[in-house]
């Protein structure tokens, strides 16, 4: 075994649990884990119309300060996976830091959330599946079908190992750089058709949405939130990571780092690029990135580019599937889960938690019945986004207490000693912001004429989750005979 295979088993059994899965990823495979899941071209493309018809082009601003603010959190995240690079992730880091009911809780809604988040971006998917094999949108039950599909198709390639997966999700992180960074670099150079002074300028989009400015904007950084999660994936996949200690964390920031800048950039270049840009600002274009894109390398890149995207978002899904079911395999191995012994079982020459993968991708199928409602889209992503943050918050809460109360001192690879607690402090005041904010109800994020139990979705849901968590751990009692790791 090599140094670093001893010092990750070491490691993993100073935590309490011995090695079951395959230890198969560099740190580039980690970092395109993360890359992928953060996706700068699913998560750009999914809200750059609803941005412009909120705020215009101004809302690129709102994006900027999601990014800077995320990269706050996941500097806390890189330092808590840094000392804990363990599969379960949040749970593992909350239930050592503060205790087993609350890791218990962290865990039940970070999978909540993270099932969410994978029937959104199947969702998001389907049109240009459907756009690049037959030439038009699908619509209704077969977009439902397509989306349901490619979950099948995630979960086949993720059965096969982490190997697989790994390279799938590197090719995914080339069609990322050829549809974010190529394309975005292309555009801001050679076809642009406004000047920078557009993008301090709304033309008209929060009136033309009802909003005053300030509402808009508000509500444009809780979509803008989006686009800048997914980076906490690097650190679900610590138990097949080589040197976990130190590469996860670099993937975290790293992951961060590169995906917003070139979220930022194809999202300056594309709107400096369009040439209406005031029918965008009043939502009248459902789609403004493809015709801009075409429009601009001419005919011959339709084909090209709907490939690119496809790719990328394949990519995401089984990177985002793949966390998913570790986070889940987390939980059941320490027995918190209903049916816990099946989904903690390790299947195959892959040595993948494919029960925990399966299971998880069925309940976001189910998830896609609301997609029957094409209107839904907004309610899907921010539904998505904050179930993620509610996650971020609990973890970098935990975080921020165990340093104040002293129970935890950093002692992993990544010590940030006194900037550890500012920058905590910071990430913490802006999720706990940033959280109420995409909760908010608003009919501007919801169909037109939705009933109000859809404008308060993320509400009544989470709240849901926590009322039948709670009966759950009431009269079932996992805690009671769960297998636990080793806490602080």
């Amino acid at each position: 075994m090599t140094e670093h295979a001893n010092q990750n088993d070491t490691r993993l059994q100073e935590l309490g649990y011995r090695q079951q899965l395959r230890r198969g990823l560099g740190i580039w495979s980690t970092f395109s884990v993360g890359v992928t899941t953060v996706a700068p071209v699913v998560g750009l493309y999914a809200i750059f119309s609803l941005g412009s018809a909120l705020s215009g082009p101004v809302w690129l601003w709102m994006l900027l300060a999601s990014l800077v603010a995320q990269l706050l959190v996941a500097v806390v995240y890189a330092e808590l996976a840094s000392e804990f690079p363990v599969a379960g992730g949040p749970y593992q880091w909350v239930r050592r830091l503060v205790g087993p009911r609350s890791g218990w809780f962290t865990g039940i809604v970070y999978i909540s959330a993270v099932t969410a988040a994978l029937t959104t971006v199947a969702y998001l998917a389907a049109p240009w599946v459907g756009l690049l094999f037959t030439g038009s949108e699908p619509h209704g039950l077969t977009r439902c079908l397509i989306s349901a599909g490619l979950l099948a198709l995630a979960l086949a390639i993720n059965a096969s190992g982490v190997k697989i997966m790994g390279a799938v999700v590197i090719a995914g992180l080339g069609a990322e750089i050829v549809g974010s960074i190529v394309v975005g670099l292309a555009l801001l150079l050679f076809f642009r058709v406004h000047d920078f002074s557009v993008l301090f300028e709304t033309l008209g989009a929060p009136a033309s949405s009802g909003s005053s400015t300030g509402s808009a904007l508000l509500a444009t950084l809780a979509v803008c939130g989006w686009a800048f999660v997914g980076f906490d994936s690097s650190a679900s996949v610590a138990e097949e990571t080589k040197g976990a200690s130190t590469n996860v964390p670099r993937a975290i920031v790293r992951a961060t780092a590169v995906v917003g800048g070139a979220v930022v950039l194809v999202a300056i270049a594309v709107m400096l690029a369009t040439q209406n840009l005031t029918a965008v600002a009043h939502g009248e274009v459902p789609d403004p990135v493809t015709p801009t894109v075409i429009g601009s390398f001419g005919s011959w890149s339709e084909k090209p580019f709907l490939a690119v995207i496809v790719v990328t978002f394949v990519a995401c899904l089984v990177s985002m599937q793949a966390y998913l079911g570790r986070i889940t395999f987390g939980l059941a191995r320490d027995g918190m889960l209903p049916a816990s012994r099946k989904l903690a079982s390790v299947t195959g020459r892959g040595q993948v938690p494919l029960v925990a993968m399966a299971a998880t991708s069925i309940a976001a199928a189910a998830g896609l019945l609301l997609g029957l409602n094409e209107g839904a889209i907004g309610t899907m992503i921010t539904f998505g986004t904050g179930g993620l943050y509610i996650t971020f918050l609990l973890v970098v809460a935990a975080a921020l207490f165990a340093r104040l109360s002293g129970r935890w001192q950093p002692e992993g690879a990544l010590q940030l000693g006194a900037k550890g607690l500012v920058i905590n402090v910071l990430a913490f005041c802006w999720l706990a912001f940033e959280t109420v904010n995409i909760a908010w109800p608003r009919t501007i994020l919801a169909p037109p004429g939705a009933p109000a139990w859809q404008v308060w979705a993320v509400v009544w849901v989470f709240a849901a989750i926590t009322c039948v968590a709670g009966l759950y751990l009431a009269l079932a009692r996992p805690l009671d005979n769960a297998r636990s790791g080793k806490a602080l």
